[in-house]
C-alpha cells in the first residue's frame, strides 16, 4: 500500500511552502543544507522506517518483551532496526558535523522521526528517550559527565531513559520518596523505587542511563526539594571501560494496552545499599533541569499521535477506495454495481474528519520544531527570545490535542473498516490501541490544562499570548486577499475574540485567589485554546492553497492536493471551531457541576 506511513506531498506542501525550511539554510548552522540535502535525509529516512521499522511492528505488539532471570528480552527485529537508524545518523540528526552530527535544522530532524512514529512506534521510543537524556546531560551535566555518559550515548552505544514516576505518587512528584545520600567519595547513593519507567531494561545498548529525581537528606518539601542524578545500569570507569553491574534492578514488567514492543519496567534502586548516582547541577533544581527532558518529550508525544492517527487515516482512506459496499441514497436498482464506500457522504465524513485532525496536528507539531530552530538561530536574541516563549505557551496544546484528537481520528478509521476494523487482521485496531497510552504520557489532558491555564497563559505578563493572537491577526488579515477564505476566517475571528474575553475573565479571578473555581473547567479551556490554535493553523495551511491554485493551469496533478487542503480547512474551521461556543458558556458563567460533585452522591 502506498503513502502507508505520511503523505510525502503534505509533508513538502509543509515543508516548503507552509514552514519555509529553505530559508534556514541561509543561516551560517544550515548553510551547508539545501533542499536536496533535506529531501535525501528524508528518503534515508523513510526508506528505513519502511523496510526495518514498519515490518515487524505487527510481531512487536503481538509478542511482548519478556522478563526472563531478570532482564528484558525483545524480538530479534528490534535491534537491526534500531541499529540502522544510528548508522544512519538520525540518533545526532540536530548534533554538530563536528561530532558526528548531521546539523539539520529541527524542523527537518522531526519530519524525519516522523516517518520512524508511524512505522513503529514502540521501537521507535528507545532512539526517542536517549535522545532526551543526552540533551539533558549536555545542557547541564558536568565536563566529566558529558566524558563519561553523553559521549558514549552520542555515538549510541549508551541509551537513555527518564524516572519519575513512584508507585504512591504518580504525577504528584513533589511526593517522591526515593532518596538520595552523599557518599564521602562525591558520588551519591540512591534507595527507592521507579514504575513505568519506558526503556528502563533491554539489550540494545552496551549500557543504559537513567536520569532519576530523588531527594537529599536536607531537601526542602515538595518540588523545590527535587534533585536529579545520573544512574547507569552498569558503572563507567575512568577510561570510558564498563565497570560491575550498578545497584538498578529490573523488578518486573508492565503489560500496557499499547506500545507493546516497548520494555515498560518497575526499577528498584539500591536494594543492596550501593546504587550510585551521580548528581547533574544544582541541589533542589532536578525538577528545573528535567523539565527540558519532559518538554521535549511532550513534542515527541504529540508528534507521535499525530503519526498514528496519520497512519490510521491512509490505511481507511485506501481502504475506502477499493471497498464496495451499497449503492447511494437515489440508487433504486438492486441489480447495479455497488460504489466504492468513499462514494457514502457518511464515509466522506469521517475521512474528512481524519484529515483535518491530523494534518492540522501534523502542521502544528512541526510550526513547534519550527520554533525551536528560531530559537537556537533566531538572527536577534529578541527573536530567539519570543520563540521560546510562543513554543512554552503552545507545548501544553502540541502534547494534548494530537493525544486526544488524533486518536479521535483512530476510532473513526476503525469505524471506516466496519467489522474489519475491530479485528486484528488490520492495524487500526493496533493504531488506536497505541495511541490510547498518549494521553497519558508526559502529563494528562488535565495536568496540560491546568499548566495552560495556571501558567503558560498569563507567563510574563501574558507576552506569548500577545504573541500568538498577533500572528492569528495577521493570518486572518493575509487571508483577506482570497475572497473564498471569509467564510473560513470569520468563525476563526469570532473564536479568538471570545476566548481573549473568557481567557481575561479566569485570570481575573486566578489573581483573587478563586483558584479551585477558576480552573474546576481548564480541561474545556485547553480544548477551546487548541481548537483555536489549530484553526489559526488551518488557515494559514489554506491561505498557501490558495496561492498555489493561482499558479497551476487547469489539470494540474496538484489541483486535487490544494483543493483536498481548502476542504478539510473549511470542515475544521466552519463544523468544528464554532462548536467551541458550548464550552465557553460554560467557562465564562463558572459552571460548577463538577466541583460541587461531592464523594458520596456517586
Amino acid at each position: 500500500m502506498s503513502e502507508s506511513l505520511l503523505s510525502s506531498r503534505n509533508l513538502a506542501f509543509e515543508l516548503y511552502e507552509v514552514l519555509d525550511a529553505e530559508a534556514l539554510t541561509q543561516r551560517p548552522r544550515f548553510a551547508e543544507h539545501n533542499r536536496e540535502t533535506f529531501d535525501a535525509a528524508i528518503g534515508t529516512a523513510r526508506h528505513i522506517a519502511q523496510s526495518l521499522f514498519a515490518p515487524h511492528n505487527r510481531k512487536n505488539d503481538e509478542h511482548e518483551p519478556q522478563y526472563v532471570d531478570g532482564a528484558a528480552q525483545l524480538i530479534p527485529e528490534v535491534k537491526p532496526a534500531i541499529d540502522a537508524f544510528l548508522d544512519a545518523g538520525f540518533l545526532n540528526a540536530t548534533r554538530d558535523f563536528e561530532v558526528g552530527g548531521m546539523q539539520l535544522p529541527n524542523l527537518l530532524s522531526q519530519a524525519c522521526f516522523a516517518h520512524f512514529q508511524a512505522a513503529n512506534t514502540a521501537t521507535t521510543s528507545y532512539p526517542f528517550l536517549t535522545m532526551g537524556a543526552a540533551n539533558l546531560i549536555e545542557t547541564f551535566g558536568s565536563a566529566e559527565q558529558k566524558q563519561r555518559f553523553l559521549q558514549p550515548m552520542i555515538e549510541g552505544r549508551f541509551f537513555g531513559t527518564m524516572a519519575l514516576t513512584e508507585p504512591h505518587a504518580g504525577s504528584s512528584l513533589s511526593d517522591l520518596r526515593t532518596r538520595a545520600e552523599p557518599a564521602a567519595d562525591g558520588t551519591y547513593r540512591l534507595k527507592g523505587n521507579k514504575i513505568f519507567i519506558s526503556g528502563g531494561d533491554h539489550p540494545l545498548s552496551e549500557n543504559i542511563v537513567h536520569m532519576v529525581l530523588a531527594k537529599l537528606p536536607d531537601a526542602p518539601p515538595g518540588v523545590k526539594g527535587i534533585s536529579l542524578f545520573i544512574v547507569p545500569k552498569f558503572l563507567v570507569n575512568a577510561d570510558g571501560s564498563l565497570g560491575p553491574r550498578n545497584d538498578v534492578l529490573l523488578a518486573g514488567l508492565f503489560h500496557k494496552m499499547g506500545w507493546r514492543g516497548t520494555t515498560s519496567t518497575a526499577l528498584n534502586f539500591g536494594d543492596n545499599g550501593n546504587c550510585v548516582g551521580y548528581l547533574v547541577g544544582e541541589a533542589h533544581k532536578g525538577l528545573n533541569y528535567m523539565f527540558q527532558m519532559m518538554n521535549e518529550a511532550r513534542i515527541g508525544v504529540g508528534m507521535g499521535a499525530v503519526m498514528l492517527g496519520y497512519a490510521g487515516y491512509l490505511y481507511s482512506l485506501e481502504y475506502a477506495r477499493q471497498r464496495p459496499q451499497g449503492r447511494l441514497p437515489d440508487g433504486k436498482d438492486p441489480t447495479s454495481s455497488q460504489v466504492a464506500i468513499i462514494e457514502h457522504a457518511d464515509v466522506r465524513r469521517m475521512l474528512l474528519t481524519q484529515k483535518a485532525y491530523v494534518e492540522g496536528a501534523f502542521d502544528l507539531a512541526l510550526y513547534a520544531a519550527r520554533l525551536v530552530d528560531e530559537h537556537h538561530t533566531g538572527e536577534t536574541a529578541e527573536q530567539r527570545a519570543q520563540a521560546l516563549q510562543l513554543l512554552d505557551l503552545l507545548t501544553p496544546i502540541v502534547k494534548s490535542w494530537p493525544s486526544e484528537f488524533c486518536l479521535k481520528a483512530n476510532e473513526l478509521a476503525i469505524q471506516i473498516l466496519g467489522g474489519h476494523g475491530y479485528t486484528r487482521e488490520y492495524p487500526v485496531e493496533q493504531y488506536y490501541r497505541d495511541n490510547r497510552l498518549n494521553p497519558i504520557h508526559e502529563g494528562t489532558y488535565g495536568i496540560q490544562s491546568l499548566d495552560l491555564l495556571a501558567r503558560k497563559v498569563a507567563s510574563n505578563g501574558g507576552a506569548a499570548l500577545q504573541q500568538l493572537l498577533g500572528l492569528i491577526n495577521d493570518s486572518c488579515q493575509r487571508s483577506e486577499a482570497f475572497v473564498n477564505l471569509s467564510a473560513l476566517r470569520e468563525p476563526l475571528q469570532k473564536l479568538v475574540k471570545d476566548l481573549s474575553r473568557v481567557t481575561l475573565s479566569l485570570l481575573g479571578d486566578l489573581q483573587q485567589g478563586l483558584v479551585n473555581q477558576s480552573l474546576a473547567n481548564s480541561a474545556l479551556y485547553l480544548k477551546v485554546f487548541g481548537h483555536c490554535v489549530l484553526g489559526w493553523r488551518w488557515l494559514e495551511q489554506a491561505i498557501k492553497a490558495e496561492q498555489g491554485l493561482a499558479g497551476l493551469s487547469e489539470g494540474h496533478v496538484d489541483q486535487d492536493f490544494y483543493r483536498g487542503k481548502l476542504q478539510a480547512a473549511r470542515y475544521f474551521l466552519t463544523w468544528e471551531v464554532p462548536g467551541c461556543a458550548q464550552e465557553l458558556a460554560i467557562l465564562e458563567r463558572r459552571d460548577d457541576t463538577c466541583l460541587s460533585m461531592t464523594d458520596s452522591w456517586f
